[in-house]
């Protein structure tokens, strides 16, 4: 009895174990799964900077983009994904579409007289960014927008009509941000400059514009050859009403950003959205730029077929500035001593290599107005072996001669070689160009940057490696916000300095902070 009493016991306390050792299995394996489905969520909305509130189907960049990227180090602050939710909420309640928006425009009409925002300024306020010059200024410009609208709590709205709907998805859910075609002042804004009456820069210099005096609305003009006066918007005027107004109109060509950190106002909050000053546009851009799916097929077939099986990838973007702007030798023989003096491609052998070494494949992406860069570049590791024995495959997209902005094929093609260069281990651009900047700025890459040549040379060095992943403000103001006269920008912050490629004119954000030229 004592005997089946302690077998009984045994089973009893081997089931008790077996339930015990089953549940912590099964809770093993749920965490496992949840965690698996977490990573998967939070990898493929960009860690949680993007919202899970779209129709997959709608933009497949959206959520695919992460499988063809390798993993972010480069992770968004918590308060710039708080800034991001509430700002999709805003734009939802002011929106196209909405009575706000209506009750705005409706007000816009007819309201000349100065006092027009002191009676009728609500809760929306809006920043029109009206679509200039060519690809790269626009993606760059409109980032920087963006980027003034979060930090001054208005609704950013997109000139459409130079087809940017062809180009990429909404970024914000249940809204859109595309400013409606009847808007009261489409016919107008294209042709703003600095001579319009209501040009803030011009109504600065003309003292015609006080923080008694608001107007419905003021156009900013921030293009290259603007004058300074033009762009002391950045900074808080004493006098200045442009918080007050109630719709901005921008025009720009240029990454304005490193202004902003000069303006007090906003120092405080651009911290606490990018502890990592050089991650700016790269957040931005995850954000706002996801191809539609017609120039997001046309980035997926040429990586599946050309970059995909590489060993390593390297892209090279070429663009020449000079009058006669098409394939120029000594650009060709810039973009070899580069590519072989930074080990980004091998040189190439007399004698002919052991063919039992093992071989690595090396995809370049050459993007150009022009193929025969692709063309010397491909003969030349086709005519002859390389030092190491590895295999040197080049391909270029397109070579479409001219430039043809507003085409929208042209500019769908353009679109998908920056996004197929932002994929790539390793980028080479060209000094100056908004395109490369944009690149390699989306895809988290520290660029070498092609020095431009001069009289004809290629510089000694060829290239330089960047220490910042940020974009270049190519032409940046010359003064600060309290300083009349002309002073160095670059040596008011530690985190501002010259960018590598223009070493006197633009600025650029840094993490490293030792960094000099």
């Amino acid at each position: 009895m004592k005997f089946m009493i302690t077998v009984f016991a045994c089973l009893v306390l081997w089931s008790v174990m077996l339930v015990s050792f089953s549940d912590l299995f099964t809770h093993q394996l749920l965490s496992a799964i949840v965690n698996v489905d977490s990573k998967e969520a939070k990898d493929k909305l960009l860690r949680w900077i993007l919202t899970a509130d779209f129709d997959e189907d709608s933009c497949l960049s959206r959520h695919q983009s992460s499988l063809y990227r390798k993993p972010s180090p480069h992770k968004p602050s918590e308060y710039l994904i708080s800034k991001l939710r509430s700002y999709e909420i805003l734009h939802r309640r002011c929106g196209p579409g909405t009575r706000a928006y209506k009750e705005a425009t409706k007000n816009l009409i007819g309201h000349d007289d100065e006092n027009y925002a002191n009676r009728s300024v609500g809760e929306c306020r809006y920043i029109v960014w009206v679509a200039a010059f060519g690809l790269g200024n626009r993606i760059l410009t409109l980032a920087s927008v963006f980027l003034h609208a979060l930090l001054t709590g208005r609704v950013v709205l997109v000139d459409q009509s130079k087809d940017i709907s062809d180009l990429f998805c909404e970024p914000f859910p249940g809204t859109s941000w595309l400013l409606p075609h009847d808007f009261p002042l489409m016919g107008q804004i294209g042709r703003y400059n600095m001579g319009y009456s209501r040009c803030y820069g011009t109504m600065l210099r003309n003292h015609a514009i006080n923080s008694t005096s608001v107007p419905p609305h003021l156009y900013l003009h921030i293009l290259h050859d603007s004058r300074d006066v033009d762009k002391i918007w950045l900074c808080p005027a004493r006098d200045g009403p442009d918080h007050k107004v109630p719709w901005l109109i921008v025009k720009a060509n240029v990454y304005f950003v490193p202004s902003l950190w000069f303006n007090p106002n906003f120092h405080t909050e651009l911290i606490k959205l990018f502890p990592q000053k050089e991650t700016v546009f790269y957040h931005l851009a995850g954000y706002l730029f996801h191809p539609t799916n017609q120039v997001w097929g046309m980035v997926t077939r040429s990586y599946d077929a050309y970059l995909s099986r590489a060993d390593q990838t390297l892209g090279i973007q070429v663009r020449v500035f000079t009058r006669r702007a098409g394939y120029v030798q000594h650009v060709m023989d810039q973009i070899v001593a580069c590519t072989q003096r930074e080990k980004l491609l091998p040189e190439l052998a007399t004698p002919v290599i052991n063919a039992s070494r093992s071989k690595k494949l090396n995809a370049v992406l050459v993007t150009s107005l022009h193929p025969e860069y692709s063309n010397n570049l491909k003969n030349m590791y086709w005519e002859r072996p390389t030092s190491t024995g590895d295999i040197v495959q080049v391909y270029q997209p397109s070579g479409e001669r001219f430039q043809q902005t507003d085409k929208k094929l042209h500019d769908q093609k353009a679109l998908a070689e920056i996004y197929l260069l932002s994929l790539t281990d390793n980028i080479v651009i060209s000094a100056g160009s908004t395109c490369g900047y944009v690149a390699h700025s989306l895809g988290g890459l520290k660029p070498w940057l092609l020095y431009r040549p001069v009289s004809g040379r290629v510089p000694d060095p060829p290239c330089v490696r960047a220490v910042s992943m940020e974009p270049c403000y190519i032409t940046s103001p010359s003064h600060g916000c309290e300083n009349k006269k002309r002073i160095d920008l670059a040596t008011v912050f530690p985190f501002v300095r010259h960018c590598e490629d223009t070493r006197h004119d633009g600025i650029k954000l840094f993490d490293d902070t030792k960094y000099e030229l």
